[in-house]
């Protein structure tokens, strides 16, 4: 028997509710649509209330409430809720719970399979999701070399945010990192204004020293860019631009392959945009090395 095409797909448990309804709105109805936008505005505490109190705030029927999630491929209402309860339990994991978990795989291949794997679908989910038109348009800001830049980066993502400055500091000009001491911030916010790009990165569990410094960047005028995990840190609130990708992994730590994937595209489309302007400096910074002799070749 054919299934019926109208029939809303069954939601994954490793799916992100407000994910399936970005995915799924255009099927909405309109008052389906003011549920979800309830849920948008508060999430995902607005969705662990009761049906009542979700229906009110709406300002649908209960049933409509039940419609939606079943649209969104969850078993009514009550299978929605675990799922928002899931993710907020995922979102707080404790690295030495997610080794217990890992250790409780069955499967019999080996772990370097088994983490690649997990690399491979994260990097799949994140492209799936990724917005190119967000994409070109951070690409386009980055490769505006009369935009300063500002890059900072958490406990576990502080490499990836060198590894973005390390780069654009050499495809183009008026590139800073930030330092690793919250104490100097407010010596490079001085610098900030309305020209200023301010990029961040942030993924659970979610720093707060990070969330200041973003809006005190965005009183600056900055223009904020994210590169944060699926359930997205608290600074996605305030940020123009959010790059959310999978980092869920077989192992005590989240995975950043995904997002290396993303930075590292980035990286190439600004130096194709700065093309000529990045080959001279890339020219002007191999003179140098060989002038200074810092890097010597012993074949």
């Amino acid at each position: 028997m054919q299934k019926d095409p109208a029939t809303p797909a069954p939601a994954s448990p490793y799916d992100i509710v407000k994910h399936v309804m970005r995915d799924r709105m255009g099927s909405l109805t309109l008052a389906e649509r003011q549920v979800a936008n309830a849920l948008f505005q508060d999430y995902p505490v607005a969705g662990l209330q009761s049906i009542t109190e979700l229906a009110k705030s709406a300002q649908v029927s209960t049933p409509t409430v039940v419609r939606l999630a079943r649209k969104l491929g969850y078993d009514g209402f009550t299978g929605l809720q675990e799922a928002l309860r899931r993710e907020i339990s995922e979102q707080i994991k404790k690295p030495i719970s997610k080794l217990a978990g890992a250790d409780a795989g069955t499967s019999d291949s080996h772990s370097l399979f088994r983490f690649a794997e997990t690399a491979v679908a994260n990097m799949h989910n994140t492209l799936a999701r990724l917005e190119t038109g967000s994409f070109d348009t951070v690409a386009a800001l980055l490769a505006d070399p009369d935009r300063p830049v500002f890059v900072e980066g958490g406990r576990i993502t502080r490499s990836n945010a060198d590894y973005l400055f390390n780069h654009l500091q050499i495809i183009r000009p008026h590139v800073t990192s930030l330092g690793r001491a919250p104490s100097v911030w407010p010596q490079y916010l001085l610098d900030m204004d309305d020209r200023s790009v301010l990029i961040l990165f942030d993924i659970r569990r979610y720093e707060s020293d990070l969330l200041k410094l973003a809006r005190l960047g965005k009183e600056r005028g900055c223009t904020l860019i994210l590169f944060t995990d699926q359930w997205n840190s608290p600074i996605a609130a305030i940020a123009d631009h959010v790059f959310s990708v999978m980092v869920e992994a077989p192992s005590s730590w989240d995975s950043t392959i995904a997002l290396m994937l993303v930075l590292e595209t980035m990286i190439a489309e600004v130096q194709i945009r700065l093309k000529d302007l990045s080959r001279d400096r890339i020219e002007t910074l191999e003179g140098m090395f060989t002038e200074t002799r810092l890097f010597r070749d012993f074949n």
